[in-house]
Parts: C-alpha cells; structure tokens; sequence
C-alpha cells in the first residue's frame, strides 16, 4: 500500500518537533548520507519526522527522531537552543499516538537498537536508546521485551541510575535535564490506546 502523501487536517501537530508545511518523505534524509550529520541533518531529521507524524505513521516518526538523537552535536551548537534532543518528542508520539495507527513495539524496538547499535558514536548513540527505552516502558508498561535476546545474548536491562550515568559520561551537556523532563511526561499526557502488533506474529 502507498504512503499517503499529504498531511491528516484533524492530527495536531507534535509541539515538540519544528512545524512543516510541506510533506517531506523519510527518503529526503539521502541527502545527508556522506555529510557529518550534524546541525543541518539533525533540523531535518526532526522537520521529517514532524511530517510523517502529520501522515499517520507514528512509528516511522519515531524512527526520524532516532536519526536525530545520533546526530554528531557537541552541545554548543544553536539549534539546540530551539529544538533540544527530542526526548519530549519521542514521549509525545508514543502518548498522542491513535489507536488504528500501528506503532510496533517501542519497548522491543529501543531493546533492539541500544544492544545493536554500531559506530559513530556508538556509546553515546546506545544510552540515547536505552534512555528511549525507558521512556516506552513506562508509556507501554505491559508490552513485551524480547525475552529470547535477552536470556541468549546476556542482555541486562539497564537501570534508571544506569541510564543517567550512560548520559552524563557520554551525552552532550543539558542532556539529562532534557530527558528528565520528557520522564515527567509520562504520566501528564493521555494514554495509549492499544494498537502493538508482534510482527512474528503476521502471516
């Protein structure tokens, strides 16, 4: 099935993303594939995500926000001052998302993309992850993790104090604050509705 390239009237806009008007697609994101990923890659990461959020696919929104919390910032750039690393955004599509729009499986997702994660910055770009995860297990409390990977490969899942030292060592400066207050988001927006599909599971 075809994407739907325009944007749904009746879905409010992430307040915690920059607005767009025009439908960008995950593809504009080719672009920046031999750039440094920087301040530029990761406005437009943010700006795609906003508009396949405005779509109706949340997941796919989520995977932009990943691709803008490994952008190579230092913490000082200006950017920042606008559109601090989208924690609260994450929290926000997770919260707002509607019931028939499929989201997979955050928790399973984070799990993956944390024990996986590869160079550049791959320790920074690993505690971004597990601190994403964190942020599904509390918005999906009874979603699953993935038992088998972690009873075959050792995996432990990392605790809240692990989670904020793996930013403090490893993140840019004012991340943890950020985080933070997209974990008080949690309880403060509305609740899911149902709508996690295990793919194992599709024909």
């Amino acid at each position: 099935m075809p994407l739907q390239r325009e944007h749904l009237h009746d879905l409010e806009p992430c307040p915690f993303l920059p607005s767009v008007d025009e439908v960008i697609p995950a593809s504009s994101m080719k672009a920046f594939a031999k750039t440094d990923r920087g301040p530029e890659f990761y406005l437009q990461a943010q700006r795609c995500a906003q508009s396949l959020w405005r779509q109706g696919f949340p997941a796919q929104a989520l995977l932009q926000i990943n691709r803008a919390l490994g952008a190579k910032l230092f913490g000082d750039e200006p950017i920042l001052d606008s559109w601090p690393l989208p924690y609260r955004a994450a929290v926000w599509v997770m919260r707002h998302r509607r019931e028939e729009q499929f989201i997979g499986n955050p928790r399973r997702h984070y799990q993956h993309l944390a024990t996986r994660m590869v160079e550049p910055r791959k320790a920074q770009r690993s505690w971004r992850a597990w601190a994403c995860w964190y942020l599904a297990c509390g918005i999906f409390p009874d979603y699953p993790a993935d038992e088998k990977q972690l009873l075959e490969e050792g995996v432990i899942e990392p605790t809240r104090e692990a989670i904020l030292r793996g930013l403090i060592d490893f993140g840019i400066a004012g991340e943890v604050a950020v985080w933070e207050v997209a974990e008080s988001m949690i309880d403060s927006l509305p609740t899911p509705g149902p709508g996690w599909e295990d793919p194992e599971s599709r024909p």
